[in-house]
């Protein structure tokens, strides 16, 4: 059984991203769960797609939709366009040169994206689910936008549910679930946080 090293809401922040990498010692069959919104906000976000592509050189890598790259992805719809332009896209377009080229050149990154990483003891997920649905009968939205009906409700299914997108001080903590934002890249000061689901059940956080 392989670990697995989940981190997600990213948001530009290369150097905090970096950082974290450096101060895990990983092992060659560790798995790395990227959960979501790489892009927005921080100065770089081409860079730290760039990186965890690189990611995939040494280690297996998944890589999971945030609500960032979905409204990215529907910005010809005027309220997904909206998303985009006021919550940390016009620095993602400074970063890559032109919005055009953000799809231009990570085209396939995007395209690869998946709503959930389902295993035996986790399901990885970028914001939740809906606690009363099945996980067939999800919707994308749900699963890339959903907070406070997910955090605070218990869920049905026998996995413990990692996610991000709501931004914690600490990281959160349940008997089903756990959340790893801590608000990297929207908080000057705010951490970058790392999950280690190790071999055992035992888990550990990591910061940038």
């Amino acid at each position: 059984m392989s670990r697995y090293i989940a981190i997600t809401d990213i948001h530009g922040e290369l150097s905090k991203l970096e950082s974290l990498l450096s101060k895990i010692e990983t092992k060659p069959d560790d798995i790395f769960v990227f959960m979501g919104d790489y892009i927005d906000r921080g100065p770089n976000s081409k860079g730290v797609i760039d990186r965890v592509i690189k990611q995939s050189e040494t280690h297996k890598c998944i890589y999971l939709m945030g609500s960032h790259e979905y409204a990215f992805l529907h910005t010809d719809d005027e309220y997904f366009n909206y998303l985009f332009q006021n919550y940390g896209g016009p620095q993602t377009v400074k970063s890559y040169g032109s919005f055009e080229n953000i799809y231009k050149t990570h085209k396939e990154f995007f395209n690869s994206l998946k709503f959930y990483y389902l295993t035996d003891k986790y399901l990885f997920v970028h914001a939740g689910i809906e606690p009363n649905l099945p996980l067939e009968e999800q919707s994308e939205r749900d699963l890339v936008y959903i907070r406070g009906k997910f955090i605070y409700s218990k869920h049905n299914l026998p996995q413990k549910i990692i996610f991000g997108h709501t931004d914690f001080d600490a990281p959160y903590i349940d008997e089903g679930k756990i959340g790893i934002d801590l608000g990297c890249g929207k908080y000057k000061d705010a951490h970058l946080c790392g999950l280690i689901l190790n071999e055992d059940g035992s888990e550990e956080f990591v910061y940038s």
